[in-house]
């Protein structure tokens, strides 16, 4: 039998090329990316046998993006190059994330979280995902994660598996990718370990104006891009408790200016900005 070549970029990548990067490698056949959680932080893309790569010329429209080094290799070190560069790291005070792969549990203070690096964003690798998870143990901290709590564009529903794990309920998480049904699903039985047999969070795939959303919700977790957040900022103050909590992230510092804005004015009142490399999460208030 032939051997089965596969393709993968290291690239390197300042973050505020990376979602019109992810998109670009997405449009020209990219089956999985991501970046390294540590220094000096690559970026990796990877392509199936049986598709041909975009031209490099075209990263040129992405400043400072550089292609390291294209490497192919067969089925047989699949896993092995889809699993360099993620190994285990702590989140805030109370998390630990490991990759399945990943046998060794973490400090016994510590809550123990499995996840599948490349399922769909959100594995808690992304600076975003973990500024709203510190952000999620502030609020617990302070007795405000009593539910219903709707997770808006929810991913693998890591964001909603941490606010139940730090004593939320009543959760509900949605995205509009058929893939996350399935990557909410294996998250769940990951984490077996930590449910001990209870269910975290209801989900479903679709939008914000499905029949499940009903609200109005104490708290909203929206970790999905700027514009949009923007564009689903009306609805979301429609959804939104009186005085309830917004956790907004996958917003670029250098459009804090903008983001604190498009809030404020659709009343939600910013109460705190966390920042990590060149990323921000906001926690803010729906105003009375």
């Amino acid at each position: 039998m032939a051997n089965v070549t596969h393709l993968r970029w290291k690239l390197e990548v300042p973050d505020p090329q990376e979602e019109a990067l992810c998109a670009w490698l997405e449009e020209g056949g990219s089956s999985a990316f991501y970046r390294e959680a540590d220094p000096p932080r690559a970026c990796y893309a990877y392509f199936p046998p049986d598709q041909a790569p975009p031209e490099p010329t075209g990263l040129a429209a992405f400043p400072g993006v550089r292609l390291l080094e294209a490497e192919t290799f067969g089925d047989e070190d699949w896993l092995a190059k889809s699993r360099e560069g993620f190994g285990a790291f702590d989140v805030g005070t109370r998390f630990h994330v490991r990759p399945l792969w990943e046998d060794t549990p973490g400090p016994a203070d510590r809550l123990d979280l499995v996840v599948n690096p490349g399922l769909a964003f959100g594995t808690g690798g992304h600076e975003t995902t973990r500024l709203c998870m510190e952000l999620l143990e502030e609020l617990a901290a302070a007795g405000r994660l009593k539910g219903p709590i709707l997770d808006i564009g929810a991913g693998t529903g890591i964001l909603s598996l941490a606010a139940f794990l730090l004593g939320g309920r009543d959760l509900l998480a949605f995205d509009i990718d058929p893939d996350c049904g399935p990557a909410m699903t294996e998250l769940m039985a990951l984490n077996a370990h930590l449910l001990k047999g209870a269910r975290p969070y209801d989900s479903f795939v679709g939008t914000l104006d499905h029949p499940q959303v009903r609200g109005p919700y104490p708290g909203l977790l929206a970790n999905i891009l700027l514009e949009t957040i923007q564009e689903l900022l009306p609805r979301m103050a429609e959804v939104a408790a009186p005085g309830g909590w917004l956790v907004a992230s996958g917003i670029l510092a250098e459009r804090t200016d903008e983001a604190l804005v498009s809030l404020v004015s659709h009343g939600f009142k910013p109460e705190k900005v966390l920042k990590e490399g060149e990323w921000i999460a906001v926690l803010a208030v729906r105003e009375p």
